[in-house]
């Protein structure tokens, strides 16, 4: 691994395609329990609102020096205003948005007391995309991809309807056709939609679900078998070049069926001190494509993501990857 891959890296342009999102934060402390129920009472000090979800996979392409584009249907409501509002300041690419009367913006408040997540509330609409709403969404993909080289699309579903079986068949073969590498972070919703992918990541609890199968994970060689056996489905089911399983403490897994025999390995999770899983699994899908789109071979590309998977869980809240703190933990 040399700094000429992180060189390569910041020429690239990545399409993110799905569901976007607000992440509000209200910090404050905690001193003393309601007398209305038996629930804390936070003292707010500060207030803060980020880009989230497919977004975040933005941030963290654009925090490793590439150039991302996201493209999502928003709402039309104030909730999407602070949404691009958040975009501008941070002088990204808006082409890709899309505003919808018929859509609400997702947002996610957590309430943060003394470093503690104690609650978070949810407004979102999770219904399907109209067909006039992938008409202008992938007018606008079209679009973009005419207009510059892409070098890779991230498929970023959080199952709130922003990607649909449509989008999925006609973005992927829009990207084959002119060799863009394509990976997906997947939800339940769309699992078996996915076909004809470069690179696909599910975690275990999602492989589960999606392939409605049982994983004996109490000691690594059940678990090996178990992984071999539902990549090697995955693949033939839907044509996927490579499988990228997150296992949390255990680390990632990964076979690459693109050469005449499946090729497996397991790489072990780097040590850190957790503080907050969320936003990690945006961190290293857009670590490992940004990686594998500028020709790092894929054992180096899984190493790389998983460091960067870890430092991002060492901080409270969804944030991206520091790219210095990467590069000295890689020792380049």
């Amino acid at each position: 691994m040399t700094k000429d891959i992180f060189e390569k890296i910041s020429h690239e342009r990545v399409l993110i395609v799905g569901d976007v999102m607000i992440d509000s934060y209200m910090w404050g402390t905690v001193t003393r329990i309601s007398p209305e129920a038996p629930v804390p009472v936070v003292s707010v000090t500060k207030r803060e609102k980020r880009l989230g979800g497919a977004a975040n996979v933005a941030l963290n392409i654009e925090a490793m020096g590439a150039m991302p584009i996201i493209c999502s249907v928003l709402g039309n409501d104030d909730s999407s205003k602070d949404f691009q509002q958040i975009m501008y300041q941070n002088n990204m690419d808006r082409r890709g948005i899309v505003v919808s009367d018929n859509r609400m913006t997702t947002m996610k408040s957590r309430v943060i007391g003394n470093n503690m997540h104690i609650v978070r509330v949810d407004e979102e609409s999770t219904h399907p995309l109209s067909t006039m709403e992938e008409d202008l969404l992938l007018d606008r993909i079209g679009r973009i991809v005419k207009a510059m080289p892409i070098d890779a699309i991230i498929f970023q579903d959080y199952d709130k309807g922003n990607i649909t079986p449509r989008i999925i068949e006609e973005v992927t073969s829009m990207a084959n056709r002119k060799k863009i590498l394509t990976t997906v972070d997947p939800k339940h919703r769309n699992f078996a939609s996915f076909k004809n992918i470069g690179l696909f990541k599910p975690n275990l609890k999602e492989l589960r679900e999606g392939l409605n199968i049982e994983l004996d994970d109490s000691d690594d060689e059940n678990l090996m078998r178990g992984l071999q056996e539902a990549s090697l489905q995955l693949s033939k089911r839907q044509n996927i070049d490579i499988v990228l399983i997150t296992l949390s403490s255990k680390g990632m897994y990964a076979c690459d069926f693109r050469g005449s025999e499946p090729r497996s390995m397991l790489i072990p999770a780097c040590v850190h001190a957790v503080s907050d899983v969320s936003g990690a699994g945006d961190t290293v899908i857009s670590v490992i494509t940004l990686a594998l789109a500028a020709g790092m071979e894929l054992e180096d590309a899984v190493r790389c993501a998983n460091a960067a998977g870890g430092i991002v869980c060492e901080q409270v809240g969804v944030v991206p990857i520091d790219i210095n703190r990467l590069k000295k933990d890689l020792g380049v």
